[in-house]
């Protein structure tokens, strides 16, 4: 691998950490110039490896009700289209956060979230159930998110108290 694809996998995964990250802070982290660092995020961006950016938020902190639920999807893909077309009826729906095409027993997995359990219930009984190319779906509900995209959202709870020897 040259130094061009090190330095730019260096700056994606800078990015990758804290999406904030100037051109100038990433260049005096790497060493680099800040037109360099520059001229690889903007480049980054046209050839869609960069694709947005996101902040994180732990929604059990704030008064937002939320449920998110894991959907797994056994389906049927039609002839030509495969899976592809399916995905994209899925990912069109709001509630619907991430699609991915998985190996093993399940085809699909989608990750949804919505205002309560009877939501994201009657969004699976009557939007994803009845489609033709669902054969079966398993929901699981998340009850308490640890860790996401690499970053901790509950801090280790420290022991303060102090030892006491007789």
């Amino acid at each position: 691998m040259n130094g061009v694809f090190a330095m730019d996998n260096e700056i994606l995964e800078l990015l990758d950490k804290d999406s904030e990250l100037t051109a100038a802070d990433i260049a005096v982290m790497l060493g680099k110039t800040e037109d360099e660092v520059r001229a690889s995020i903007e480049r980054f961006k046209a050839e869609g490896i960069i694709v947005g950016k996101k902040v994180m938020i732990n929604w059990r902190k704030t008064s937002k009700e939320l449920v998110t639920a894991l959907i797994e999807l056994k389906v049927t893909p039609q002839f030509g289209r495969g899976f592809d077309q399916i995905a994209e009826r899925f990912y069109q729906y709001d509630q619907v956060k991430s699609v991915y095409l998985m190996s093993g027993t399940y085809d699909l997995a989608l990750q949804i979230e919505g205002k309560n359990l009877n939501e994201v219930a009657l969004f699976v009984a009557e939007k994803l159930a009845p489609m033709e190319a669902v054969v079966s779906t398993a929901t699981h509900f998340v009850l308490k998110k640890y860790k996401e995209d690499g970053i901790m959202f509950e801090n280790k709870q420290t022991d303060d108290r102090q030892v006491m020897l007789f």
